[in-house]
């Protein structure tokens, strides 16, 4: 494995943690959570809890990975057993069509023991499944803004009895250009309503976006100062990028890298590098905002099941992938946003566990991990891996394949479309000059 000479410690206090029995929950609640793990609640789940059960607006912040959504489905819950049962209590929107199946899936595990339902609604799948739980009687939704109003603009959703309201990911959903669709729904809304809005970092967008639709909110930042996630190892090596594709090779020969997260700038490069890596023998998922619904489920459930060993992904799908024991995050690409980056690295490490984060670093990267180490609040150790050969050139120059047109030509010749070229060629300057190729620059392969 690569070796530095400063190496990031992973150990960092922990904050005191709340015994889940002391949270204001009912005990079949408090049943559920602890069977998924909640023996105590995190800080974030202390501290939003209480003021989210009395049904007061909240902005709550925490990195990711500290059980954010837990925060916001318990108290949900709490206060939906309180209401008449078969109508739409509670609505979630959630930026990702994995986020929404998260939530949905935690939904269900943590009121296994009430009598609240649940449905998620989401694009990427048939509208009819979604049709049926939303006039079954579904007490609280969780949904992507586009698709949901897809549904309420053929009236399959009654939000009249709508008394509760959560925004997840806030700062992401702005940053996804959502925020027009969050207008148009909350205007359908009834104004007599609980208002939460959860997110890992506070942008300036997410300010203005409390004031505008939250009435004196109770504001729970738990420890601002600790942007990426408390146990994250982190660790940059430089590159050349041609070489990133072969140093990742050569990092997952190490088999203490069991499940192994990559992140990568465009989907074109997601889709590249897992048939690069099918290619060596190594077994790959991808994930990105082109691929249908059920791809995504199919490469996500591979992961979670060690079918894949490494799952590809674009940062659309950053805040959507939670699989336990995620081993090590490869970020193959640097973000462009430095927040970009505490959310690929919170996919390790989560739930007080530990990890490793790993960043490929090319030269004319050096200004984005820049203003990812000043958000960080420290430099990140470099390292180099024994035994790779750094010197490697790049790849030879390719010519682009040849189209129709330029074959045609290079059989035949120019200018005769019945295959003149032994007379074309007996036509050729007498000045030596060398006769059109017909064909294109060439260019370099290129990641």
């Amino acid at each position: 494995m690569p070796t530095s000479d400063t190496e990031q410690s992973r150990d960092a206090p922990e904050s005191t943690n709340v015994p889940i029995e002391e949270l204001p929950l009912r005990p079949e609640l408090r049943r559920g959570a602890r069977e998924m793990g909640y023996h105590s609640a995190t800080p974030i789940q202390s501290r939003a809890i209480p003021e989210a059960v009395l049904g007061r607006d909240v902005v709550a912040t925490a990195q990711t990975g500290t059980g954010k959504t837990a925060a916001f489905l318990l108290p949900i819950l709490e206060r939906t057993l309180d209401m008449p049962p078969g109508r739409i209590h509670a609505l979630v929107l959630t930026p990702t069509r994995e986020l929404a199946v998260q939530a949905e899936q935690f939904l269900g595990k943590l009121g296994r023991y009430t009598r609240v339902r649940g449905a998620a609604v989401y694009g990427g799948v048939g509208m009819e499944p979604q049709v049926r739980a939303l006039r079954g009687g579904t007490e609280i939704i969780v949904a992507t803004p586009g698709r949901l109003l897809d549904h309420m603009e053929r009236g399959y959703v009654d939000f009249r009895e709508l008394r509760i309201l959560v925004l997840d990911e806030a700062d992401r959903m702005l940053d996804m250009g959502f925020l027009p669709d969050v207008r148009r729904i909350l205007a359908t809304l009834p104004t007599h309503r609980q208002t939460m809005l959860f997110s890992a970092t506070m942008p300036p967008e997410v300010v203005r976006l409390s004031r505008d639709f939250l009435r004196d909110p109770r504001m729970v930042h738990v420890d601002p100062k600790v942007v990426a996630a408390v146990g994250v190892s982190h660790l940059a090596l430089p590159v050349a990028g041609h070489l990133k594709a072969l140093l990742l090779r050569e990092l997952l020969a190490d088999e203490t890298m069991t499940s192994v997260l990559v992140f990568t700038r465009t989907k074109h490069r997601a889709d590249r590098l897992a048939r690069q890596l099918g290619h060596w023998g190594l077994s790959a998922g991808v994930i990105h905002g082109n691929r249908s619904q059920s791809q995504r489920q199919r490469a996500l459930e591979g992961f979670r099941g060690g079918e894949h060993r490494v799952l590809v992904a674009t940062d659309i799908a950053a805040r959507g992938i939670d699989v336990e024991g995620v081993s090590h995050v490869v970020n193959f690409d640097v973000p462009h946003e430095p927040e970009a980056y505490i959310h690929r690295v919170g996919r390790t490490a989560r739930a007080q566990r530990r990890g490793d984060a790993y960043t490929l670093l090319a030269p004319e990267e050096a200004a984005d991990f820049a203003g990812i180490e000043r958000l960080l609040g420290f430099s990140v150790p470099r390292s180099t891996l024994p035994g790779f050969d750094y010197r490697q050139a790049p790849p030879p120059r390719l010519a682009e394949p040849m189209g129709r047109g330029d074959r045609m030509r290079g059989r035949f010749g120019r200018g005769d479309r019945r295959g003149g070229g032994p007379r074309n060629a007996r036509r050729r300057p007498s000045s030596g000059a060398p006769a059109p190729s017909g064909g294109r620059r060439p260019r370099p392969a290129r990641w």
